[in-house]
């Protein structure tokens, strides 16, 4: 996880406000992870926040001086300092009294006044008991903070500390520093709506069993999250995997081949960009048998029939779409690549050999080369998924201001 954000928190000046719930003690976990990401992490303290986790946690593992006083020497006006000193301010957790506060412009303590003297953006998770949560003023507080432009990532649901179960956990450290990092990210993909698959395929050959590839779908959702995170609307249509839906992005789940086609042909009206990163199954059962085929002679023939080629039924009706293609080979993988991307009129292949280390079906890192329709080659070394799919989508982007 924070191989794939530490290039974009690189020197970003990230003030983390803590607030006084007995969640606060994740947010020693979030500070350090901003910390190991390079970015300037500054922590402010509220009052009650002190009794949770002490200002000496955050000095140490921010390497900072923590704000906590609104009238301390040698700083006159901390709360100026600290808002001219911050790119984004991220509260985490965020009370009932600190949502009140903040949306009818209290300034009680050195975090409320710096709200008020800071004009960049606010991040705020919220983290309390569900009815809490629900109550009408507190609801009200948020849609006031909402209308002011302030950024909310909802709790999750989940037990509590009072023991009752429901929505008012905070969110993980790990999912706040992730949208940290797309606070961060060039928003070049705005207005762009993408179509992405990914994942396998299964083709059923009787209620058991089924044919179907390793593919774990990792690439196609790291890249699904790339263009979500750079303000793309994103339609991904996955076969079956263990992942988890991205949030924000519009999944489509399908099972067969078939399927993967009827979905495809759905959205691609829509969409400007078409990214197929899965792995469909080339072949079917001719025929599915009914209930589970038994053990039978020491060999048996099973009849197969070829299905859709789905993207070369879209190269050629792309029109003025961007068409992307994968190809996994093993062995001469540019010289198969180079006669698919011409085959299925790509506008790029992304291409990678499964026999190199790094490379396969289901690892977390990917090594790719990516071929245009113009002859470019660009070679990329062993990169996590998601850092892979943001270059790819520079990539994407430095080829269409290229061609005008």
């Amino acid at each position: 996880m924070l191989s794939q954000v530490a290039d974009g928190l690189r020197g970003k000046k990230v003030t983390v406000g803590v607030t006084g719930g007995i969640s606060a003690y994740k947010a020693v976990e979030l500070v350090s992870l901003l910390t190991r990401a390079e970015a300037e992490v500054r922590v402010a303290l509220t009052r009650a926040a002190k009794e949770f986790v002490t200002p000496l946690t955050f000095e140490v593992l921010s390497g900072r001086p923590v704000y906590h006083e609104l009238f301390a020497a040698p700083d006159p006006v901390p709360h100026i300092t600290l808002a001219r000193q911050t790119e984004l301010l991220v509260v985490y957790p965020a009370t009932a009294n600190f949502l009140a506060q903040a949306a009818w412009g209290l300034a009680s303590d050195l975090l409320t006044s710096t709200l008020l003297a800071y004009e960049g953006q606010v991040l705020v998770c919220p983290a309390m008991n569900q009815k809490m949560l629900s109550h009408p003023a507190v609801k009200d507080n948020i849609r006031r903070l909402r209308e002011r432009g302030y950024i909310f990532l909802p709790p999750e649901e989940g037990r509590l500390a009072c023991g009752e179960k429901g929505p008012g956990r905070l969110p993980s450290p790990e999912q706040v520093l992730e949208e940290i990092n797309r606070f961060f990210l060039p928003q070049d993909l705005k207005g762009l709506n993408f179509l992405i698959t990914a994942g396998p395929t299964w083709e059923s050959w009787d209620e058991v069993r089924i044919l179907t590839s390793r593919s774990s779908g990792k690439m196609g959702y790291a890249l699904a999250r790339a263009a979500r995170d750079r303000g793309a609307r994103v339609v991904l249509v996955s076969g079956p995997t263990a992942l988890p839906p991205p949030v924000g992005v519009e999944l489509v789940a399908v099972t067969s081949a078939l399927e993967m086609q009827a979905a495809v042909e759905r959205h691609f009206a829509d969409a400007d960009v078409v990214i197929m990163a899965a792995a469909v199954s080339d072949y079917r059962p001719k025929e599915r048998v009914a209930g589970k085929l038994k053990k039978g002679p020491e060999e048996i023939l099973l009849p197969l029939v070829r299905n859709p080629d789905i993207l070369e039924e879209l190269g050629r009706k792309k029109g003025r779409r961007l068409l992307v293609g994968f190809a996994a080979e093993a062995g001469e993988a540019l010289e198969k690549a180079r006669a698919k991307l011409k085959a299925k009129g790509l506008d790029l292949i992304v291409v990678n050999d499964i026999t190199q280390q790094g490379a396969g079906f289901g690892a977390d890192t990917n090594v790719v080369s990516v071929l245009f329709a113009n002859g470019r080659l660009v070679n990329m070394p062993q990169l996590d998924k998601l850092t892979c799919s943001h270059r790819l989508i520079d990539l994407l982007v430095e080829s269409v201001g290229r061609d005008g």
